[in-house]
Order: structure tokens, then C-alpha cells, then sequence
């Protein structure tokens, strides 16, 4: 082959690694032949869909022949009347993942900087590399975001800050007084990305609402998804909520038809379940005292999370660990890349599940 198509790549894309997804449950019935697995890996809701969302999907099956609304107008509809925004300011995404990459591809370019913090959401650092920009990564604190380094590594350069909160993979999350002095610190002209994929799950007292911060900080973009507490990550839809400028801008990049009318239709149906809204966060909850109760037993640290996972640390190289739970038919998630080689992050599922787990890892632990 005479052409090197690697080096034919944009540069940041040549030096980019592709995202590693959590492991199906059925690739790992191929590879050990095993059955009866459980899957805590991919935070995914433990509940099955919403009753409301599957209604909504069958009637739109006659309809397959036909593109989705490719303005997204009915969900736009829903966000806007439960939320209390403007339709002008809502882009739509294939899953918020596709909106983050939308935002990158609008504002940054080579020579631009883009800031994130250690143990940040893996799209960020892809994201910015495959546009050519120039990340610059905080330390951390405590595995949580550092506002006020990040707020002072901005420079002339910098064009947008990227922020998790709740963080994935780490759980933590800061409040509002934190949030309103690093805000005021940030200039007009860098985008401040909050993205509150989790944030339904969040139920401390002092819990901070991005959408309370759009109309006050115009730079503020806040992005969320419905594949987490609204159970629809194998539709893949979200969104962002941010100036009317800036949505104009990122309605221009956006791809059309980029939420299919699967998604459309279960996204809109499953806002109006304030039941099934109520029980993911219920199950959430009782889940995530489960396993905290399970690691302190075990003696094992673990991260204090707001999300609907937790990392739990063994002190040593966590990847036997890992494998050993495959073998008992559990899947976890790995979270080496992060920079976290003794953590796994562990998913919260169904009380059965959350229980087969700690027998599992508690014979893997031989304890």
C-alpha cells in the first residue's frame, strides 16, 4: 500500500484513541460462554423504559419511511414548557455526546485552548484534539473539578471551559456558591459548557441548576440527556440549553436529522413521567446505600458520588479485579484511562443486582 491513510488524517485526529464503550453483555457470553450476566458498567437506568416512552414508540413504527422532524419542534415544545426556556435556545443532539462535539466543532480551531479537568469526561479530550484545538487540564481536587485553577488557567487562547457536574467517572460535584465565584471570574467571550447529564439524580440540599445560571451568564451553554434517569440511552438523544446566539451558531453545525424519530417521539413522552422519574431516582438512591453500605463491610474506599455510579479503590492494580468479576458474570467499568488504574466504577442497578455484585466481589477479594 503506497499511501499512509493514518498520516492522511487531520492531525488531531491521528493522535486520538477511539473511545472504549463498556463491555456488551454479549460479547462476554462469546468470549467465556457464560450466561445469567449482569451489566454495571455503563450507568445506564436499571428500570427498563418508561411505560409512556414505549407507547410512544409504536406509534411512530408506520412511519419509518419518513424523516424525523429534522427541527426536533415537539421535543423542542416539551423542553420549553417543562423547563421554562425558549424554544431558540434548544439545540438538539444524537445523545449529549453529540452535542459537546457539536459545541467543539462550532467554537474551536487550531491555536485555540479548551479547559477540563483531570478525571473529566472522556468526549472532552477527544473532542478537542479531533478539531485541532489545545487542551489544558486542571488537577484535580479530591477527583473533583478545581473551579478556581480553572478559572485562572484561562488565557487569550481560550475559548471554551468544559465542566461535569455531577463528574463521570468520579461522582463529585460542587454547589452553587462555588459556582456563581468561579462564573464571575470566567470572561464573556469563553464558553462555559456545564454538562448535567446526572443532574436528576443530584438531591443534595445545596444542588445546583445550570438552566438558573443561562439567562444571568450568556457564555453558559448547559447540555443533558435523557440516556441516563430517563432510561433511553439506546436512542440516543439530548440536548443544550444556551444563548439564543450561541444556538443559533450551534444549530448551524448541528447535522440534520441527527435524532431519529424514535427518539423524538420517546424523548417527548417520557418528560411528562413524573412516576417513572420519581422511581429511577428512588432505586438510585437505595442502590447507591446498598453498595456504599457493602464497600464499608469490606473495608474498601470508594468516592462519594451524586451521580448514578460510584468508583470504589483497592489500593493496588484494579484490572485482576476486573477480570475476576467477568468471570462471575459481572461487568464493571475500568476506569485506567481516567488515570485511575486502582478504581472501578461500578454502576448502581437493581437490588438483586447490587447484591450479586457484592457476593461477587467479595469472593474475588477472597474476604
Amino acid at each position: 500500500m503506497a499511501c499512509d491513510y493514518i498520516a492522511l488524517a487531520a492531525q488531531g485526529v491521528q493522535k486520538l484513541t477511539p473511545y472504549v464503550p463498556g463491555k456488551p453483555v454479549e460479547e462476554l457470553e462469546r468470549e467465556l460462554g457464560i450466561t445469567n450476566i449482569i451489566k454495571l458498567a455503563s450507568n445506564e437506568n436499571p428500570l427498563g423504559p418508561s411505560p409512556k416512552a414505549l407507547a410512544a414508540l409504536d406509534k411512530v413504527k408506520a412511519e419509518l419511511t419518513r424523516y424525523p422532524d429534522g427541527n426536533g419542534f415537539k421535543l423542542k415544545q416539551a423542553l420549553s414548557n417543562h423547563l421554562g426556556v425558549a424554544l431558540d435556545t434548544i439545540t438538539l443532539g444524537n445523545g449529549s455526546n453529540d452535542v459537546l462535539e457539536i459545541i467543539a466543532r462550532a467554537y474551536l480551531a487550531p491555536g485555540d485552548e479548551a479547559i477540563y479537568s483531570q478525571y473529566a469526561f472522556a468526549v472532552y479530550p477527544i473532542s478537542v484534539q479531533a478539531v485541532g484545538a489545545t487542551a489544558v487540564v486542571t488537577p484535580a481536587i479530591n477527583y473533583g473539578h478545581d473551579l478556581e485553577a480553572m478559572a485562572a488557567a484561562v488565557t487569550p487562547k481560550t475559548k471554551i471551559i468544559f465542566i461535569a457536574n455531577p463528574n463521570n467517572p468520579t461522582g463529585t460535584w460542587f454547589g452553587k456558591s462555588e459556582w456563581e465565584t468561579f462564573m464571575a471570574k470566567v470572561p464573556e467571550n469563553v464558553l462555559v459548557v456545564l454538562d448535567e447529564a446526572y443532574i436528576e439524580y443530584v438531591e443534595d440540599s445545596d444542588a445546583l441548576n445550570g438552566l438558573d445560571y443561562v439567562s444571568r451568564f450568556p457564555n453558559l451553554i448547559v447540555s443533558r440527556t435523557f440516556s441516563k434517569a430517563y432510561g433511553l440511552a439506546g436512542l440516543r438523544v439530548g440536548y443544550c440549553i444556551s444563548h439564543p446566539q450561541v444556538a443559533n451558531i450551534l444549530n448551524r453545525v448541528r447535522q440534520p436529522f441527527n435524532v431519529d424519530s424514535f427518539a423524538l417521539a420517546a424523548a417527548t413522552a417520557v418528560l411528562d413521567d413524573t412516576d417513572y422519574l420519581h422511581r429511577s431516582r428512588k432505586t438510585n438512591r437505595d442502590g447507591m446505600q446498598q453498595l456504599v453500605a457493602g464497600f464499608k463491610q469490606l473495608g474498601l474506599d470508594y468516592i462519594s458520588s451524586a451521580g448514578n455510579f460510584i468508583v470504589v479503590n483497592f489500593d493496588q492494580d484494579a484490572a485482576p479485579f476486573y477480570q475476576a468479576l467477568l468471570r462471575e458474570g459481572v461487568i464493571v467499568r475500568p476506569v485506567a484511562n481516567y488515570g485511575m488504574p486502582k478504581s472501578l466504577r461500578i454502576s448502581i442497578g437493581l437490588p438483586e443486582e447490587n447484591a450479586r455484585f457484592l457476593q461477587a466481589l467479595k469472593k474475588v477479594l477472597g474476604r
